[in-house]
C-alpha cells in the first residue's frame, strides 16, 4: 500500500454523529409521534457510531438512549465517546422490552422503521412492550437524513474508492494470464482488505465472455479467455461506508459488436453523469443513459436500473431508473451505471460513483475507463 494512501486509511476526519439525534427529533412532529424506536442496525450505527450485531436506539423530544446487551458493554460505551454522541447506555440481556418500555413510559404514539419491522416484532411490540399505546408506521425517516453526505462521510467514501481503484489497477494485468472469474474475484477481495477495507461492499462480480451478459452473474470457474468482455462490479468498505465501481475490461481482440457495446455504453454513462446535478429528476438521468442506449438500438438490453445511492449501505436512497420520483440534493451520493447484455457477446457495464455538487457533480472513483486489460 502507498504511503498516501495508507495514511488516507488510518487518519480519517471526523464525521459530525453528535449532531444527528437532533436532526432527527425535528421530524418527530413532521411524523405525529411521541418517540421513535429505531431498528435498523444500519441507522443504530448512523445514530450512535456503535457497531455491534445487536442493538436498538430510543429518541424522545429530551433523551437518545442506546440499549443493547452485555458482550458490548465496553464498545457500546467506547464507541458512543469516540463519536461524542450524548447517550444514554443501557445494557440488559433479558429485560429490553421493560428498558425501552421504562423510557417510553409516557408516550403516546411511538413511531416504528416500517422497513425494518417484521409483522411478528410488531404483534409484539404492540402485546408486550407498548400495550395501550398507538404503535405509528414510519418510512425512511432516518435514511432521509442519511442521503445527505458531510464532509467526513465523503471522505471514508472517497477513500474506499480508492482503495478499490488501486487493487483494480494491480490486478488488471493478471486477466490476459487467464485466471477463473472466482480466483480473480477472491484475489480482488483480498487486495482491497490488504490495501486498508474492512471488507468488501458486496459480492464481487467478474463476469466473463457469456456469463457477462447476466448483470448479477456470480464469479465461476470459467477461465478468462482471448476474446472476452469481462464485467468486474465490486467496492470496498472502510470505516462503515462503501464504494461502488464497474468497469469492462476487453481481453484481446474482441468482435466489432463488442467494440461498438463498448462505444456505445461508455457514451450513455457520460451522458448520465453529466445530467446529475442538484434539482436535477433522478429520472432524468436515467433518461439520459437510456437515449444513448436506444438511439444505437439496443433500448431492450438494457435490463436494470441506472443506478441507486451510496453510504452505510451499498443501496441506499435515493434510487435513480425509470420510475424514480427522487430529486437530487447536494450532498447526495448516487452511482451512475448503464449497461448492454447480449448472450451472443456478453455485456458492458461502466459505474462511476458520483457526489452531488453545487456545480454539478463529481466522481468518487478514478479508474480509467479504457477497456485494455
Amino acid at each position: 500500500m502507498s504511503a498516501t494512501l495508507a495514511e488516507r486509511v488510518t487518519s480519517l476526519p471526523p464525521m459530525d454523529v453528535a449532531g444527528r439525534a437532533a436532526r432527527l427529533r425535528e421530524h418527530l412532529a413532521v411524523e405525529r409521534v411521541d418517540a421513535l424506536l429505531v431498528t435498523s442496525l444500519t441507522n443504530v450505527r448512523y445514530l450512535t457510531g456503535f457497531t455491534g450485531s445487536a442493538g436498538l436506539v430510543v429518541l424522545t423530544p429530551d433523551e437518545l438512549v442506546l440499549v443493547t446487551d452485555g458482550r458490548y458493554t465496553e464498545q457500546a460505551a467506547e464507541q458512543l465517546a469516540a463519536a461524542g454522541v450524548d447517550a444514554r447506555l443501557e445494557i440488559t440481556s433479558t429485560g429490553q422490552h421493560q428498558v425501552v418500555g421504562a423510557t417510553l413510559a409516557t408516550a403516546e404514539r411511538i413511531g416504528l422503521e416500517a422497513e425494518h419491522v417484521s409483522w411478528a416484532a410488531q404483534r409484539r411490540y404492540a402485546a408486550e412492550w407498548f400495550a395501550g399505546c398507538d404503535l405509528v408506521p414510519t418510512s425512511g425517516v432516518v435514511e432521509r437524513l442519511r442521503r445527505f453526505k458531510d464532509d467526513g462521510e465523503l471522505a471514508r467514501m472517497e477513500v474506499a474508492a480508492a482503495v478499490a481503484d488501486a487493487a483494480l489497477a494491480e490486478l488488471r494485468p493478471w486477466l490476459v494470464d487467464g485466471p477463473t472469474e472466482a480466483e480473480f474475484a477472491v484475489e480482488l477481495d483480498a487486495t482491497m482488505r490488504r490495501l486498508g477495507a474492512t471488507k468488501p461492499s458486496f459480492e464481487t462480480i467478474v463476469a466473463s465472455g457469456p456469463n457477462g451478459a447476466k448483470p448479477h452473474a456470480r464469479p465461476s470457474g470459467r477461465r478468462v479467455a482471448a476474446g472476452d468482455l469481462v464485467v468486474i462490479d465490486f467496492g470496498a468498505v472502510v470505516d462503515g461506508y462503501c464504494s461502488d465501481m464497474t468497469r469492462t475490461v476487453a481481453v484481446g481482440d474482441v468482435d466489432a459488436t463488442s467494440l461498438r457495446m463498448l462505444e456505445v455504453v461508455t457514451a450513455s454513462q457520460a451522458a448520465g453523469v453529466a445530467a446529475v446535478g442538484p434539482g436535477v429528476a433522478a429520472v432524468d438521468v436515467d433518461t439520459a443513459c437510456r437515449g444513448v442506449i436506444a438511439e444505437a438500438g439496443w433500448a431492450e438490453a438494457f435490463s436494470h436500473g441506472t443506478g441507486h445511492g451510496v453510504g452505510l449501505d451499498i443501496h441506499e436512497d435515493p434510487r435513480v431508473g425509470t420510475t424514480s420520483t427522487a430529486t437530487l440534493a447536494v450532498g447526495d451520493v448516487v452511482t451512475v451505471e448503464p449497461g448492454v447484455y447480449l448472450p451472443a457477446h456478453g455485456g458492458v457495464r461502466v459505474e462511476d460513483t458520483v457526489v452531488v455538487t453545487p456545480e454539478g457533480c463529481r466522481p468518487l472513483n478514478h479508474t480509467t475507463k479504457d477497456p485494455a486489460p
